[in-house]
């Protein structure tokens, strides 16, 4: 019997093969997440992201939590010393930086331009 379980070897249909895909059903929806360390993703779990270039320019997507509280004349400096140690590149230097607007005027991130 075993031997059929674990080869599948039910026939469709079959109130053995309903079993079997109910218990299997039921494994992968009720099993705790701890059981596997499994943990909910955070949806912004990178603040920084590298977008593709262009012209010799790096371009950076940086999350709106990266530059809360930070005056508009001090978000350069701030990116730069950050960009410097997370991409470990002295030479990179912030030259601009664009807010990212949604249709209602929602500030959604930040387009860091960086060159080296």
């Amino acid at each position: 019997m075993l031997k059929k379980l674990f080869l599948w070897e039910y026939p469709r249909a079959s109130w053995q093969y309903d079993i079997i895909v109910a218990a299997i059903l039921a494994f992968v929806f009720l099993t705790p997440r701890d059981w596997f360390r499994d943990q909910p993703r955070i949806p912004h779990a990178s603040s920084i992201a590298l977008l593709p270039s262009e012209k010799g320019t790096t371009v950076f997507f940086v999350n709106t939590q990266m530059l809360e509280g930070t005056a508009e004349p001090q978000r350069i400096p701030k990116l730069t010393a950050e960009l410097r140690t997370r991409m470990s590149n002295h030479n990179l230097v912030v030259t601009r930086v664009e807010p990212i607007l949604d249709s209602e005027n929602e500030l959604q991130g930040y387009m860091a331009f960086a060159r080296q």
